[in-house]
């Protein structure tokens, strides 16, 4: 199958070959692909926790703590109320209990180690400056050797924070990072060095990388760029169940000329299937193993940063549901509130809930809930339940709900 016919994006006259598809079966097979056709657990463990890190393969991490980090949100959405200290062990724990790794990936995220051989293309070509912010590029040439001397002293001191450096610390935010902060991240970039641990106000600690990932995860063989990418196309097309390729390259925020290849081989290979979405004007592919289920019963909170939905345009086209976050737009100017989670009920975004975690008070602050026009006569009843269930996860004691409107 010629190239043109798999990779051109926006075409409305997808290949006759396609599969025809409604767009409530996309959406049925992208949430069982998602994790949402199941029935919580009953006591969620640890190997519910890391059975959906490998199906989701990654967990956003966003520095932003009004209700709870980010990271944790995606999991309670779908097995419910878990021990968080289980991610956390997972993630910064003892050695011998490490599962997952920080690095690049959607944006900076969790990931399994399972993972780790599929980046590291992406290490060599930050170590050679080759990708990553200007300022961070300088130091794989001109400014090498400063990058030298933070990397000897974590080598010689262990595991050390920005602010350990002097002057290392931002100066007013995060946008305004200082040298040392970005020899530290181009450090980062290029897999020399990785999180140990979070501290604090969450500041990553940074150690060697083979100080913090553990030996068998290192000894994994190293892929060729193209055999790494073509892997994480194919995890990205199994977590998201349907997707355009414009979808298939975000997920792990893969370039054209990275990922393009890998859609290519894959569609050959009937990993990947042709279909034709309605009221989708590019074409789309859905994984092989892919099933459409039954009609999906299921109530959860989504973070903005969760897989579902972190890609705005894609959940137009899934849901018809418009979202933007908020955090950065002055407050007379939000429309529905600073941190708003869609909540996502059976099959349909139905509402966005703005909420805050009063965490010295005891109180889950639901400030603003906005109905979708569409909405279900029940959905305040089933967002009461959702809410009163993420307060007892975080162990806050009482719910408070302010204004409820309903969108034109």
């Amino acid at each position: 199958m010629p190239d043109s016919d798999i990779l051109t994006e926006g075409d409305p006259t997808p290949s006759s070959l396609a599969m025809d598809m409604s767009r409530r079966d996309a959406r049925r097979i992208v949430l069982a692909a998602q994790g949402f056709s199941r029935s919580h657990p009953a006591r969620p463990s640890k190997r519910h926790l890391r059975s959906l890190a490998d199906r989701l393969h990654l967990f956003q991490i966003d520095s932003v703590n009004v209700l709870t980090r980010a990271h944790y949100l995606p999991a309670f959405a779908r097995i419910g109320g878990y021990d968080r200290a289980l991610l956390e062990d997972d993630a910064w724990g003892p050695l011998r209990q490490r599962r997952m790794f920080e690095y690049w990936a959607h944006e900076a995220s969790l990931l399994p180690l399972e993972l780790h051989p599929l980046l590291r293309w992406r290490m060599a070509r930050a170590e050679r400056g080759e990708i990553g912010y200007q300022a961070l590029r300088r130091f794989a040439v001109d400014r090498r050797a400063e990058a030298d001397t933070v990397l000897e002293r974590i080598a010689a001191e262990g595991p050390l924070a920005a602010a350990d450096f002097e002057n290392g610390a931002s100066r007013s935010g995060w946008w305004e990072w200082s040298h040392v902060k970005h020899a530290l991240e181009w450090l980062f970039w290029s897999g020399r060095i990785t999180t140990a641990t979070r501290r604090g106000s969450f500041a990553r600690l940074y150690d060697l990388t083979e100080r913090v990932i553990p030996p068998a995860a290192m000894a994994l063989p190293t892929p060729s760029a193209e055999a790494a990418q073509r892997a994480l196309v194919e995890r990205s097309a199994r977590a998201l169940g349907v997707a355009t390729a414009s979808d298939l390259r975000d997920y792990f925020r893969l370039k054209p000329i990275e990922a393009d290849h890998a859609i290519a081989d894959l569609a050959e290979d009937g990993v990947l299937v042709p279909v034709r979405v309605e009221g989708w004007s590019q074409k789309a592919w859905m994984h092989r193993d892919a099933r459409v289920s039954r009609r999906a019963r299921s109530a959860a909170l989504l973070a903005p940063f969760d897989p579902l939905i972190w890609e705005r345009a894609r959940t137009e086209r899934l849901f018809g549901f418009r979202y933007r976050i908020e955090i950065y737009v002055p407050q007379d100017r939000r429309t529905h509130g600073y941190y708003v989670l869609p909540f996502l009920m059976d099959e349909a975004l139905v509402a966005r809930v703005d909420l805050k975690a009063d965490r010295q008070a005891g109180l889950l602050l639901a400030h603003r809930i906005t109905l979708e026009p569409a909405a279900p006569a029940d959905t305040l009843e089933r967002l009461q339940i959702e809410l009163d269930r993420m307060a007892a996860w975080l162990g806050l004691g009482v719910v408070r709900v302010g204004v409820v409107a309903r969108t034109d």
